[in-house]
């Protein structure tokens, strides 16, 4: 199956940046879309941006004009460029990437649809 690795998150006053990266792993044949997520204590898992392979974005209302999405195709990376952060933006943001590996168990070329661990971005005000 594909991994995905989070890092980048920690403690930053408001109006501050981070930088989030989010590395995929395994036998990977392609990846379609990239994206971030964002769940708050209590809260349901919000979209916050998404990626294509061709580089077309797509952003939350609360993220637009602040935060920035990118991808190292070549890396199977993806970035998140997070500034002028604010209280509200205090969450687990977690990466997802969906496209095709190959099994080799099976012998076939599957679907996947992967979720990493999630990496804690807390802002302070």
């Amino acid at each position: 199956q594909v991994r995905l690795v989070e890092s980048g998150g920690g403690l930053v006053q408001a109006g501050g940046s981070l930088s989030l990266s989010c590395a995929a792993s395994g036998r990977i044949i392609k990846i379609n879309t990239m994206a971030w997520y964002r769940q708050a204590p209590g809260k349901q898992r919000d979209l916050v941006a998404t990626i294509t392979s061709g580089g077309d974005t797509n952003y939350a209302d609360s993220a637009k004009g602040r935060f920035t999405i990118s991808r190292d195709n070549a890396k199977n990376t993806v970035y998140l460029q997070m500034n002028s952060l604010k209280p509200e933006d205090t969450a687990v943001y977690l990466c997802n990437a969906e496209g095709l590996y190959r099994d080799y168990n099976l012998g076939r070329i599957l679907g996947f649809n992967s979720w990493g661990q999630g990496t804690q971005v807390t802002v302070s005000s």
